[in-house]
């Protein structure tokens, strides 16, 4: 199977399911169209993972994670068995190369190959190797802009090997990253004026990490990546209440523990999230141009908790909204409303990768 960032996929000739593999959960999304520009959500699942079963984005426990995988995809309900998956962008070196317009396929391909040997650190051999042309190369007349991208091979195939041992096909595997810029856009669309000319920070917080990326007429002006999420309060209230790593992230996911923790442990794990994204557009401000933020949309898991977006707004004093990338699609009578919202955020991720069975083929 090819690494594949463009997701060329005829949507019509198959469905296909979007399988997040996070730190955390495993997360599917199943999609289908509803008009010429709508969708609508036939079903998902998350299930939590093991502690430790991925770790720093490589698959540390095949078993436990494939089991997780069959697991999820037994509640989802589906006969559904195509997905479509991402590896981290830690694990993806990404080029934009500048290349003459008009080059035949496999001409461009002998580019790509070429360019990929220079900046690649190991053997064109052991990567899988991608490229999408982006559109014409800003400022330079008949000259096209190239998005090369590369993976080493094992990364790849743990991904596919774990749906496989699952009883799925791997269809396609993107990048983590764009999987989330793909569910972006449709939160984009409720912005006022849908985000044009805006500066948008989307905060992605999840177990282990925090990754900004700043937006601006759907074009990537900055992103950085730094270490806090959600692992920490899973530690704080295992440590508080003397429970395991396990339990303490279940009582966390259903609310579940004693009077006194959102004083004690919840607000000011809050409160530091939100020095977190501070600090994090203090780095963006004192390295662009840019002074000031539109809009901040929060996603990842650490975004589902309830306030957390008048915590983060009160801190930065700029607007800031809980990412949902489903505010516009119709529901299926299997997907209960309320909770779709409360996870919505943390689905960002999978909704991405279940938007690729659209792509035009």
């Amino acid at each position: 199977m090819g690494f594949d960032i463009s997701a060329l996929l005829n949507p019509k000739a198959r469905p296909l399911l979007g399988l997040d593999i996070s730190s955390s959960a495993v997360k599917l999304v199943e999609l289908t169209a509803n008009g010429k520009e709508g969708y609508r959500v036939e079903r998902y699942a998350i299930e939590v993972l093991p502690k430790d079963a991925v770790s720093d984005g490589n698959i540390a426990n095949l078993e436990a994670v494939v089991d997780v995988v069959k697991r999820a995809w037994k509640r989802l309900g589906t006969s559904t068995r195509n997905v479509a998956m991402a590896l981290p962008a830690s694990a993806v070196i990404t080029k934009k190369i500048i290349v003459p317009a008009g080059l035949r396929e496999e001409d461009l391909e002998v580019q790509v190959e070429t360019e990929a040997n220079q900046y690649i650190p190991f053997s064109i051999d052991d990567v899988n190797l991608d490229y999408q042309v982006l559109g014409p190369a800003p400022a330079v007349p008949d000259e096209v802009e190239v998005l090369i991208a590369a993976s080493k091979k094992e990364r790849v195939e743990d991904r596919v090997a774990v749906a496989e041992a699952a009883g799925l096909k791997a269809v396609l595997v993107d990048v983590e990253s764009y999987a989330t810029l793909a569910a972006f856009e449709l939160i984009e669309r409720q912005l006022p004026e849908g985000g044009r000319n805006q500066v948008v920070a989307l905060i992605d917080a999840g177990a282990n990490l925090m990754n900004l990326t700043v937006m601006r007429n759907g074009v990537q002006v900055y992103a950085r990546e730094q270490a806090f999420g959600g692992s920490q309060l899973t530690l704080d209230i295992s440590r508080h209440y003397g429970m395991s790593i396990e339990d303490a992230e279940a009582a966390k996911r259903s609310g579940n523990l004693p009077e006194g923790y959102e004083a004690e442990l919840l607000n000011p794990f809050m409160e530091n999230l939100a020095l977190e994204v501070s600090r994090a557009l203090q780095f963006f401000f004192t390295s662009t141009q840019f002074n000031q933020v539109d809009h901040i949309v929060l996603a990842g898991g650490c975004a589902v908790i309830p306030g957390i977006d008048e915590v983060v707004a009160t801190r930065t004093q700029f607007n800031t909204l809980v990412a949902n990338p489903f505010a516009n699609m119709l529901l299926s009578d299997r997907v209960r409303a309320r909770s779709l919202l409360a996870d919505s955020s943390s689905l960002m991720v999978a909704c991405g990768l279940a938007l690729r069975r659209f792509d035009p083929a």
